[in-house]
């Protein structure tokens, strides 16, 4: 059997039995329920702050863009002056 671990959670009542409810139309336990739902939760933070990984070539492309940003084009200063000019 793998080892495991514990989580606690001191919830009001009124949370307990939306989650037992929820359980329920799942199909589940209150144990699966929860344990499922935080790993949904989880992976979904995890994901949204997922790190970009650059390739050397990209990251020396980055670094140079920033270092020495090329000039704005025409259509990129008509952009901002309608943006500024709101």
């Amino acid at each position: 059997m793998p080892a495991t671990a514990r989580i606690e959670a001191r919830i009001s009542p009124d949370q307990k039995r939306t989650f037992e409810r929820a359980a329920e139309i799942e199909g589940v336990t209150l144990t699966d329920f929860a344990v499922s739902s935080m790993q949904r939760a989880a992976t979904q933070v995890l994901e949204s702050h997922a790190l970009i990984t650059l390739s050397t070539r990209d990251q020396h492309a980055f670094v140079e863009a920033l270092m020495n940003p090329p000039k704005p084009s025409a259509a990129l200063r008509a952009a901002a002056k309608r943006y500024f000019n709101k």
